[in-house]
């Protein structure tokens, strides 16, 4: 990292896809800070391959559109240097966002000062994720993670509400989760054995219409 910027790497969790592969606006904001501060920052890594809770959109061949590169191709098209941005395909959920953020980027490349850019209702679990990923042991003692969230936008106010409350269980239910896991290996064995995302038997919980609206 040079002086003049304050991160190493921006980190932005997948917000979903529109039916026709276009980033919701909520997501679209989220892109737009990172565009904001790309000047800060050495790079910016776009997380997500989608979500388990709906098919992806099909591109014009039939392929799966995968979140993460929507919102790296925005990046491109608005000026950032192709060899700044890179994609994530590997993750389906926030504990992946952070997860493959840490083995495939920051480990690897090492990185130490990261900004985690994501919406306003997805702000406290993501922030809970990130710090549980990011020291779960052996890790590095130089570590830095910083957040910013961007507006809720483009939801109705059922949808907002429902996801919300969805939020607010999530966090419960992952706190229950991350008192027990305190290694990155524990947490590997947890993900690819037990969490609905990665496990080979791993079944999506259903989710109201409301809330599949903030997806």
């Amino acid at each position: 990292m040079d002086n003049m910027t304050l991160y190493d790497c921006i980190f932005l969790p997948g917000g979903g896809l529109n039916p026709d592969g276009s980033l919701p606006p909520w997501a679209e904001a989220r892109v737009q800070r990172a565009l904001e501060l790309e000047d800060q920052t050495a790079q910016i890594v776009c997380l997500s391959g989608g979500t388990v809770h709906k098919p992806p959109p099909l591109d014009g061949g039939g392929f799966p559109v995968f979140e993460s590169r929507v919102a790296a191709d925005e990046l491109i098209r608005s000026g950032v240097n192709r060899r700044k941005v890179s994609s994530e395909i590997c993750s389906y959920d926030t504990i992946g966002n952070a997860y493959f953020s840490r083995l495939l980027f920051a480990q690897p490349l090492g990185l130490n000062r990261f900004l985690v850019i994501t919406s306003n209702f997805h702000m406290p679990r993501a922030q809970a994720v990130f710090n549980w990923i990011y020291h779960l042991t052996p890790y590095p003692s130089d570590w830095v993670l910083s957040y910013e969230s961007t507006p809720d936008l483009g939801l109705s106010q059922q949808a907002l509400k429902a996801r919300k409350a969805r939020e607010s269980n999530s966090l419960k239910s992952f706190n229950l989760i991350k008192d027990q896991i305190s290694t990155l290996e524990g947490c590997s064995t947890w993900l690819y054995s037990e969490h609905a995302a990665y496990a080979p038997d791993g079944r999506a919980e259903q989710l109201s219409d409301d809330v599949l609206n903030s997806y």
